[in-house]
């Protein structure tokens, strides 16, 4: 079974219908405990998000800069109008809740797993990292979403860290 690959979402769409799951151990606002399952159309519904999307936890790149540029810029995102910050990868919630707790940013993003890649794909930032033995994964991307409709889009080129960075997309809110 082939699975066609989905159009790249641009700014001014909708954020398309899709799971992402949360693990908490430690009950919060948004997470209950133990692995939870939401509707990203319902959980991004009258909020204003910044998202970023990564190819793995613990991975070089991801847990030296993608994830704490996020986590320190935090604050400032909120005081720009930002609801939440999800980071979203493909693995599993457990996994992304360890990652999480490792890098210490409990209660400034929300890590978002995508285990199969299905919201990836629907987003058409789904990457193929076969040869690398990690399968289907996400690209690196950022983007802002107000009340489920993309306002800033920013994908990397293959390889690169450059333009999804949380210096980026903050300073696409002013």
């Amino acid at each position: 079974m082939t699975i066609e690959k989905a159009a790249q979402i641009r700014v001014g769409d909708q954020l398309p219908q899709g799971s992402l799951a949360e693990y908490c151990e430690v009950a919060t606002g948004t997470c209950s405990i133990g692995p939870n399952t939401f509707n990203t159309a319902e959980l991004a519904k009258n909020k204003t998000i910044a998202i970023f999307g990564l190819p793995g936890a613990f991975t070089p790149t991801c847990s030296a800069q993608h994830l704490p540029g996020y986590a320190a810029l935090s604050e400032k995102f909120k005081a720009a109008g930002v609801d939440e910050i999800w980071c979203i990868s493909v693995n599993d919630a457990f996994v992304m809740g360890a990652w999480g707790r490792d890098q210490k940013v409990t209660n400034m993003v929300r890590m978002m797993a995508d285990g199969n890649a299905d919201f990836s794909r629907a987003l058409g930032l789904d990457a193929d990292f076969s040869k690398f033995g990690m399968g289907v994964r996400s690209q690196r991307y950022s983007m802002l979403v107000v009340n489920n409709i993309v306002k800033q889009l920013n994908v990397e080129q293959g390889g690169k860290f450059e333009v999804s960075n949380a210096e980026t997309l903050l300073a696409q809110l002013s």
